[in-house]
């Protein structure tokens, strides 16, 4: 028997972060995960010099590990919510969508495989892009500040 209490209350963050942000980042933690799997990999292969390149391998398997690191940085930022995460979660989705291109002119299994990056990236768009979403990070829509605030005659 365990002598530590649990809580079956979530946390204050878990409590009030909306669904759209969890899948949000989700589909962010998904996307780094991924890059950095995939530069793991490179790394790993150029090492044991199975590649015709092995430095140009472990070249790109480091840069693919160091862009994992932004939608991460980003899905941790989310489910914290940060509005600063919205940034990189936006420019992730959008650096998505010309991989999912070149991947759907391709041949054979990549054709899958860029229409299910297409899927993730157009999801993560809709969701970083929601008005809901800005609302809920604390992001004011225009650059300009409050017209009510500005005229101290009223």
């Amino acid at each position: 028997m365990s002598t530590q209490a649990t809580s079956s209350t979530p946390s204050p963050a878990a409590a009030g972060r909306p669904r759209r942000i969890t899948a949000l980042a989700g589909i962010n933690a998904l996307e780094g995960a991924a890059l950095a799997v995939g530069g793991l990999y490179l790394v790993v292969m150029g090492v044991l010099g199975r590649p015709e390149s092995p430095q140009q391998a472990e070249t790109v398997g480091i840069t693919l590990i160091a862009l994992g690191a932004i939608p991460l940085i980003a899905a941790r930022g989310l489910m914290l919510l940060r509005s600063w995460s919205r940034g990189p979660a936006l420019i992730t989705q959008i650096m998505a969508l010309p991989v999912a291109w070149t991947l759907l002119r391709s041949q054979g299994a990549l054709i899958p495989l860029g229409i299910a990056v297409a899927a993730v990236a157009v999801t993560g768009l809709v969701l970083v892009v929601n008005p809901a979403t800005t609302q809920i990070l604390g992001l004011r829509r225009g650059a300009g500040p409050d017209p009510e605030a500005a005229d101290p005659k009223a």
